[in-house]
């Protein structure tokens, strides 16, 4: 290593200790065009059942032994903890293909894009305030249409089928050609 390739690799350490830079975050900036909205659609998926695990969680008896209110604890913690990340999860996958995949050409073909992608955004954000059922199967809702819309833009059709998963609901999915 020469001495200036040596003093340069120290000015940039020094500056990043000064000045840290700020992380980025991308699903593939090459563009690999590698996107697909099923991540979403089992996110979504999982932030229903977990309401629904919710919901039935039966809240201990005033007498209930302190096993029995840790064990009550316990779940709604982590039923609340894996709907808030699933939640999130929802977010970030349709963040992406909003951002990365679609382009100025879909979104004059499909207006509804950009709207039915802040309706996602603030369903999956009424998600992680609340455990209500009907809040989820909305959230499923919009992350089905929302896989529609992009299986369109890339001339596939579609169909529904179900999800085999103990929250009900189906899978958006493309048909083969």
């Amino acid at each position: 290593m020469s001495a200036r390739t040596h003093v340069l690799g120290l000015v940039d350490r020094l500056r990043d200790a000064i000045i840290p830079p700020a992380p980025v975050y991308a699903h593939c900036d090459i563009p690999c065009g590698i996107y697909d909205p099923h991540e979403a659609q089992i996110a979504a998926l999982t932030v229903l059942r977990m309401d629904q695990l919710i919901g039935e969680l039966a809240m201990p008896a005033m007498d209930a032994k302190p096993e029995e209110r840790a064990l009550y604890a316990s779940k709604l913690a982590r039923y609340t903890a894996v709907k808030e990340q699933h939640s999130e999860r929802v977010k970030q996958e349709v963040r992406v293909i909003w951002g990365d995949y679609f382009t100025p050409d879909h979104v004059k073909q499909y207006p509804q894009a950009h709207d039915l992608t802040w309706k996602i955004l603030k369903q999956a954000s009424k998600t992680r305030q609340g455990t209500a059922v009907a809040d989820a199967q909305e959230l499923l809702k919009l992350v089905q249409e929302f896989a529609e819309l992009f299986w369109q833009t890339k001339g596939a059709k579609t169909k529904r089928q179900p999800s085999m998963q103990k929250s009900g609901g189906d899978l958006v999915v493309p048909l083969a050609a």
